[in-house]
């Protein structure tokens, strides 16, 4: 791995200076990628609309207060002015850029950064068809003195609601940036409940398709479902050891009154990982019983194609022996020899056709 001082040229290359406009190559401005940008003192939004480092500046000014900046998907170019103003590690600006990465909480130089996945239940008419239940996105933080930044990837994990919803509690926003996390935190993870209520239901669905007398239900959309299943407990699992580490004082910019509240958030996810575990088990009991509900079928097949064979041995063999025109066979000139072998034939037919009836074979 290369050290740090080889990859900090590198991620500062072709970043415009604070005083000088943005590059000609630079096609898309930063407030393109900025969905808000506020300053909030005693938990009051100021009036105004600022850019990153005014809005930084002017916390700085007051010495009191921070800065919240949503973006959303920017790419490096776009970041590098803010991760500059903001004094931001390039190493976790890369992962906010990238997308992709496993749920974590990581600490550098003073500032906190934290990984969470969202996920979205995709709407279908029936699961047994369905080929995407779910769908999974990505939200970065980072947590500084005075600042928060979010960085969201995908299009159902948006934060107007979250921070609509802060502003409107001026008393919980002025516990500062550790505020915000907990309240994307805490967001996220009851949308991971309502997602799994809804799986719920369809396992259900699907549990009670299985169940019902031939039925056409088969393993493939099984294995569909437990797919999706399993990227839920990518985006759930790992975020259970970030969530405990922010519960137990694992930075001082998160206060003893926040860490309070993300206990309760730990909870939730606790829930969740119960809920994820269990389907799981349960998917894998429908794929058994289908695996058996498919071999009995097949048996029972085989039965049916075992007595009608047996149904058509008889003539076959009976005909068979008077084709093969030796001189003295048995009846051959005797009036009634012909309508007698059919009657055997018939009757023998009969009682086998009897027999696999009774023995529930046909």
């Amino acid at each position: 791995m290369p050290a740090l001082s080889s990859i900090r040229p590198a991620f500062r290359a072709g970043r415009p200076r604070r005083n000088e406009s943005l590059s000609p190559r630079l096609h898309v401005p930063i407030s393109a990628y900025v969905v808000d940008c506020a300053v909030y003192v005693g938990g009051k939004r100021l009036p105004g609309g600022w850019t990153h480092d005014g809005a930084l500046a002017e916390v700085r000014r007051r010495e009191e207060g921070f800065v919240w900046i949503g973006l959303h998907e920017p790419d490096a170019e776009q970041i590098n002015g803010i991760a500059e103003v903001f004094d931001l590690h390039e190493l976790a600006v890369e992962d906010a850029v990238q997308a992709h990465q496993r749920p974590k909480l990581e600490r550098f130089d003073g500032t906190l950064f934290m990984v969470l996945k969202t996920v979205c239940y995709v709407g279908h008419a029936q699961p047994t068809t369905a080929n995407e239940i779910v769908e999974t996105g990505e939200v970065m933080v980072f947590v500084g003195p005075d600042f928060v930044i979010t960085v969201r990837h995908g299009e159902h994990s948006a934060l107007g609601e979250v921070r609509r919803r802060l502003e409107a509690d001026p008393e919980h926003l002025a516990l500062g940036p550790a505020a915000v996390l907990h309240a994307v935190a805490d967001r996220i993870v009851d949308t991971y409940l309502e997602v799994t209520e809804a799986i719920e239901d369809d396992i259900d669905e699907m549990e009670r398709e299985v169940f019902t007398p031939r039925s056409s239900m088969d393993a493939e959309q099984i294995y569909v479902m437990k797919r999706e299943v399993l990227e839920l407990r990518r985006a759930v699992v790992p975020l259970g050891a970030p969530v405990r580490k922010l519960t137990e004082g694992y930075s001082s910019l998160v206060p003893h009154e926040v860490r309070s509240y993300f206990r309760d958030v730990d909870d939730h996810l606790v829930t969740v990982t119960e809920r994820v575990a269990g389907f799981n088990e349960l998917l894998t009991s429908l794929v058994d019983a289908v695996l058996a509900k498919t071999t009995m079928r097949q048996n029972n097949d085989m039965r049916k194609i075992t007595s009608y064979a047996a149904l058509i041995t008889v003539p076959t063999m009976i005909a068979g022996i008077y084709g093969m025109n030796f001189e003295y066979m048995p009846e051959l000139r005797w009036e009634y020899g012909y309508p007698s072998v059919l009657t055997v034939i018939a009757v023998v037919c009969g009682l086998l056709f009897r027999v696999f009836r009774r023995n529930q074979w046909l």
